[in-house]
């Protein structure tokens, strides 16, 4: 407990110093316009891993004061102490945003898990004729990250008094909130369902 505000101290430092040097970063209008990518994985990865080291330091010097010690060895080896709680802690964090990533992921990062699927029907408007087969109709689920067919149940399409009823499926492989339905049946105008979902919707039996 007595070097604990030490490694307080430099843990607080580092991570408002790490924060402050990209924000004086994204303001000074740091970076190369033409490479962008470059320029966010320098300021991310290189100034700003300088900043909270330095503020780790500071702020490991700040604690010290504030408990009446002022020795460059109990400095060097107290601000080894905090790095290592700021390594842990980032070790933490990342390995719980791994685990959230991968426990929900589109199939192609977790081939295992289950594939969320939309199950649908689409009532046509009255008087509108079923497609005659299988081929002349085509659903696709549009969203902001892609597209993805989806498959007709033609053996269960029906009529519900005067409406047709086409019904089907298709995955949802990427967490999004925008998303869409296009049905395109030969003879017909196209029509587009807006899909109210969340962006991580839940699997339902």
């Amino acid at each position: 407990m007595k070097n604990s505000l030490h490694i307080i101290g430099g843990v607080i430092g580092a991570v408002a110093d790490f924060l402050a040097t990209l924000l004086v970063l994204e303001l000074g209008g740091f970076g190369n316009q033409a490479d962008p990518i470059m320029s966010g994985l320098l300021a991310l990865l290189v100034f700003a891993p300088a900043g909270a080291l330095v503020g780790l330091v500071i702020g490991t010097w700040l604690g010290m004061r504030w408990r009446g010690r002022n020795d460059a060895g109990g400095l060097a080896r107290n601000s080894l102490k905090a790095f290592g709680v700021v390594v842990a802690l980032c070790a933490v964090a990342g390995g719980a945003y791994f685990w959230y990533a991968v426990s929900t992921a589109t199939p192609w990062l977790n081939p295992n898990a289950a594939n969320p699927i939309l199950q649908f029907e689409v009532r046509l408007p009255a008087g509108a004729a079923l497609p005659a087969a299988a081929q002349d109709i085509a659903i696709e689920l549009q969203t902001d990250r892609n597209l993805m067919p989806g498959e007709t149940r033609f053996n269960q399409f029906r009529r519900d008094g005067d409406r047709s009823v086409i019904v089907g499926d298709v995955e949802l492989a990427f967490r999004t909130a925008t998303r869409q339905l296009q049905v395109k049946i030969k003879g017909q105008p196209d029509r587009v369902f807006r899909i109210g979902l969340s962006g991580k919707a839940p699997h339902a039996p």
